[in-house]
């Protein structure tokens, strides 16, 4: 059922008063990106006709712009993924560890997404895999999938990575399985101190290189005692790594993997107006408890669409991604390696279907069958009334 705000009307209806009052200041991917939101399911990007196999009824569907950032084209990529994770999953804890960068560092990750976003992914992997076998932590080769978010619920900069991991390993040699404590993996200081290292040494590394730029506010880090003076006190502070006591069961992984691996910065189901005052959505104060928590938000359209944009991926960036024993190329080695020590079956996989998969929904009059009778192409609108025999279309008034 449709939501009565989405997105994609706040983008039609405000956005070109924002493209024009930011020309020359919004990348090209970001206006790609405010344009396969605004199109959309509208007849810009063309679309096909359904006709019920029983009673005649015909139904127009526009096809998505399939943009990762759009609320309204993730759940199709969402569902396909958690079918080939739930594979993958074992019969054992699984923990939530979640690794956040400091404010110091936020800024200069917010001007070098691709650099800095990746080096936040290597940094945090490399710190769960290095502590996990230590002989006096767990003392065995872990797998965790990660996933970076980069918004609070109110749409500022707020950059973190979620991860899923196991509660135990393979012992170094192989031959048997390590498993963590109940409700116990890791120390989360001893991680945030090697976490701490580990990024501030590549991201000076990266400054060295000449990978890292710096605009406005921030120019003067490009020198590189001034860049060493901002990371001073980053050095010194404790850096928040959080770990979540173990889900009940792979169920519960699977519920959560859903909520959060093809989440976008705000959904449309947050979205609560859109009037003369701006628009207003529903966000969460982590920082307090009981209704407190909840609460809504009004921002006027242009700062809505600014704090939006912040959160645009570079092009062709991995924000899912595997490591150590869940790593792609040996992942199904390894989990037959562990189920095999763990005298568990292998998952069922069900057969590849003969025929593909029946998508559409059911027509709502009688719950027939609904087939494709005609398609039309970009900016067209099919021919009134559909026909199966009917020509591609034409162009929409």
């Amino acid at each position: 059922m449709r939501a009565a705000i989405e997105l994609a009307d706040i983008f039609r209806a405000a956005g070109p008063a924002y493209r024009a009052a930011q020309a020359g200041h919004l990348s090209l991917h970001q206006l790609k990106v405010m344009a396969a939101i605004e199109t959309c399911r509208t007849a810009a990007l063309g679309g096909h006709v359904e006709g019920c196999d029983d009673c005649g009824h015909r139904r127009i569907a526009y096809n998505s712009c399939r943009n990762r950032h759009c609320p309204k084209c993730q759940g199709a990529a969402a569902r396909a993924w958690l079918a080939a994770r739930e594979a993958d999953l074992l019969p054992v804890g699984y923990f939530q560890v979640v690794f956040t960068l400091p404010a110091e560092i936020a800024a200069i990750a917010l001007q070098n997404k691709a650099a800095v976003y990746d080096l936040l992914f290597r940094a945090a992997s490399e710190t769960m895999l290095t502590i996990a076998a230590d002989p006096k932590h767990l003392g065995a080769r872990i797998g965790l999938t990660a996933v970076l978010h980069t918004w609070s619920s109110a749409l500022t900069h707020h950059t973190h990575i979620h991860m899923i991991v196991p509660g135990g390993g393979l012992s170094p040699d192989g031959a048997r399985w390590v498993a963590s404590r109940p409700a116990f993996l890791l120390p989360v200081r001893v991680l945030g101190k090697l976490f701490r290292r580990l990024f501030l040494v590549g991201l000076s590394a990266l400054h060295a290189a000449g990978r890292l730029v710096f605009f406005g506010g921030l120019a003067p880090l490009a020198e590189r005692r001034a860049f060493l003076r901002h990371l001073s006190p980053a050095r010194t502070k404790r850096w928040v790594v959080y770990a979540k006591a173990p889900f009940a069961g792979p169920a519960a992984v699977l519920a959560y993997l859903s909520r959060y691996t093809h989440r976008v910065a705000i959904s449309n189901s947050r979205l609560m107006s859109f009037d003369e005052a701006g628009v207003t959505f529903r966000i969460k104060d982590y920082r307090r408890d009981g209704p407190e928590r909840y609460g809504t938000l009004t921002l006027g359209p242009h700062e809505f669409f600014r704090r939006f944009l912040l959160h645009v991926l570079p092009k062709g960036f991995h924000r899912i991604r595997h490591c150590g024993l869940l790593a792609s190329a040996g992942r199904r080695a390894n989990l037959t390696r562990i189920r095999a020590l763990l005298a568990v079956p292998p998952p069922v996989i069900p057969p590849e279907p003969t025929a593909p998969l029946d998508w559409r929904s059911p027509c709502r009059c009688y719950g027939g069958r609904m087939t494709v009778v005609e398609t039309f192409g970009r900016f067209l609108q099919p021919r009134g009334p559909p026909t199966a025999s009917a020509p591609t279309g034409r162009r929409a008034p």
